[in-house]
């Protein structure tokens, strides 16, 4: 929390932004309590982002250290661009919900709990071997406990329902806590309920009696020594809603097909952290959006190549492993030069690793991950908003450059949101997509002059027949051809074609000075804690400034000049310094790493330690 400023007469601090975590057992609903809060904000005019933390197991042991689920969020005014370094509030469901976050909160922070889970059984478990409640452990924080499980089951026992099912709501009753205490309206969340729960009227009510009784509690026993109202974004006009980065992911892929006026075809495999991709698209099925859920990674993007060829606009969406089972089906689709999406939603690896944690470790394997001389456009989204315009770009790229196009994303970027402007989805530009020749001048493989795109003759058009396949093609006819000069000549023409995609990259826009000391250079997901970090060294006078690259391949033409005028690089990622070596090689300099492998995203305050480091030495 920041500018904390006590109104004596109505105990209430407005705060600039705020920082809470909800953490709790795998089977209390905390990411169901967090979306809700979050949905709760954006609709209230604040800006937020948010960060689910939930394991890889299906239901780890209920109580233990390993089955706590977590969502974190801040939210505030517009400076808010990533879910905080350190909760200023946790609200904790059970002692491993405690123990599991302890050690990431301030002195002074608030921690709510339920104290009805902190029994002998469940602290044992927990990893303590005394109740924190009782032996001073707690004593630097500001600590609330509830009896929310009595609570709960006194508001709710003519309600009809079982123990089970009563007990079952108390992140409801939480949410009607915080929200009094954040003076936000349990409204929203009512009407939710209404809808979620339209065909069981027993469970509506008693999730609506729930959060209303959490909210008087609250409002009448007056546990809070003062409320909080949290500033809220100054915002373009529009209409907003608060969307994952799977979410934006899938809207956007819809508005693609509609800019293109073609059908939209997505295959893929359910894999985590990308499967919400799949099953909000699911959602949309019609005669103009087929999903394909296919039986294992290499028929999904085979299916998706033959949806392109017959003219659909065709995507694929995949994670670690996954992308990795897809290499060789994307030669297939470099060879063919046919356009496609294809979404890595990057997670801890190797191998099944982290299913559920974020890393930005894919990037050489999207670089160079394939046999043969096989470039492909690669670009990476910076934010669960930025999902849409960066498929939406990517669309357009792969469909005037007939060429594949990896979208990188990342478990952070994927299961976090942030509010979207609704209403920019409604003004965009139709695609121009390049007209055939007539049948008598067509040649499958005859190329645009600006961009060697070939044309986009779809499967069964009559006059327009020609070879596809994995085979190498006559630069002309299209007719297999072996011969090594042919060869040789393609190779370097579809090489050519991806380094003219640099045309479409627009000047880097620097976050700060134009020149000077330290220049910190991102992509992906770390835009939001560099933007941040860069803002507040700014403040403390270090002449800092940043660069964020979303086009991976080609990189920006201006890349070079604009790293050439600072005299130290700094460039944070969550791998062992992948981009950092593609820097290194292209323009022969020696950036300094921060990396971060803890299946946890860079934080602003991460990136500040380093920088305030390079201004000591």
């Amino acid at each position: 929390m920041e500018k904390s400023v006590l109104n004596k007469k109505d105990q209430i601090n407005h705060i600039d932004s705020s920082t809470i975590m909800f953490a709790g057992d795998s089977g209390d609903g905390i990411q169901l309590l967090g979306n809700q809060f979050a949905d709760t904000t954006a609709i209230a005019g604040n800006d937020l982002s948010t960060l689910p933390d939930y394991p890889s197991e299906m239901r780890a042991p209920a109580g233990s250290l390993g089955g706590v689920s977590g969502f974190q969020m801040c939210f505030g005014d517009d400076n808010v661009m990533t879910p905080g370094s350190k909760p200023d509030v946790l609200v904790a469901m059970n002692p491993a919900a405690l123990a599991a976050n302890i050690e990431n909160i301030e002195n002074g922070s608030i921690i709510i709990l339920n104290s009805d889970n902190f029994t002998p059984p469940a602290l044992e478990k927990a990893g303590y071997s005394s109740n924190p409640l009782e032996d001073g452990a707690l004593s630097n924080y500001r600590v609330i406990p509830i009896p929310v499980s009595t609570l709960v089951e006194t508001v709710l026992k003519d309600s009809g329902l079982t123990r089970v099912q009563i007990l079952k709501c108390k992140n409801f009753y939480m949410l009607g806590i915080v929200c009094w205490m954040y003076g936000l309206s349990i409204k929203p969340t009512i009407e939710w309920m209404k809808t979620k729960f339209k065909k069981n009227h027993q469970l509506q009510q008693a999730n609506i009696n729930a959060i209303t009784a959490g909210r008087a509690y609250a409002e009448a026993t007056q546990i809070f020594e003062a409320r909080f109202q949290v500033k809220k974004s100054i915002v373009m006009p529009g209409k907003y809603r608060n969307v994952t980065g799977n979410e934006a992911v899938a809207y956007a892929l819809i508005a693609a097909a509609e800019l293109l006026k073609k059908k939209l075809f997505y295959g893929a495999y359910p894999i985590t952290p990308a499967t919400d991709i799949l099953h909000v698209l699911a959602k949309y099925r019609s005669k103009n959006i087929v999903v394909f859920q296919a039986e294992d990674e290499i028929a999904a993007i085979a299916s998706s190549i033959g949806a392109s060829f017959a003219g659909c606009f065709a995507a694929t969406g995949t994670s670690g492993p996954g992308f990795s089972l897809k290499a060789e089906a994307l030669g297939l689709a470099v060879i063919s030069e046919l356009p496609l999406v294809v979404v890595d939603v990057q997670r801890g690896g190797p191998s099944t690793g982290l299913p559920t944690k974020t890393e930005q470790s894919d990037l050489l394997q999207a670089l160079y991950g394939r046999h043969g001389e096989s470039p492909l456009a690669v670009m990476a989204a910076m934010s669960p908003s930025d999902c849409f315009d960066t498929i939406l770009e990517a669309a357009a790229i792969a469909v005037k450059y007939m060429t594949p196009v990896v979208v990188l994303t990342n478990a952070f970027i994927a299961n976090g949101s942030e509010p979207f402007n609704v209403s920019k989805a409604c003004k965009l530009k139709e695609f121009e997509t390049p007209k055939l020749p007539p049948k008598e001048e067509f040649q499958p493989y005859a190329r645009n002059a600006e961009t060697l795109a070939r044309h986009w003759a779809e499967a069964g058009r009559p006059g327009y027949e020609h070879i596809i396949g994995g085979l190498e093609k006559d630069a002309e006819t299209g007719w297999i051809n072996y011969k090594p000069l042919n060869h040789v000549k393609m190779t370097k023409l579809r090489a050519e074609k991806i380094a003219r995609i640099v045309k479409e990259i627009p000047p880097t826009k620097i976050y700060g000075d134009q020149e000077g000391e330290v220049l910190v250079v991102g992509w992906g997901s770390t835009f939001g804690a560099i933007t941040t970090a860069v803002c507040e060294g700014r403040k403390l006078g270090l002449n800092v400034s940043s660069i964020h690259i979303k086009h991976l391949n080609p990189l920006p033409p201006d890349m070079g000049t604009i790293m050439r005028r600072f005299r130290k690089v700094l460039i944070p990622e969550e791998n062992l310094g992948q981009f950092r070596m593609i820097v290194k090689a292209n323009y022969l300099i020696d950036p300094i790493g921060l990396n971060k492998t803890e299946g946890q995203p860079l934080s602003s305050e991460d990136v500040l330690i380093k920088i305030k480091k390079l201004f000591a030495r």
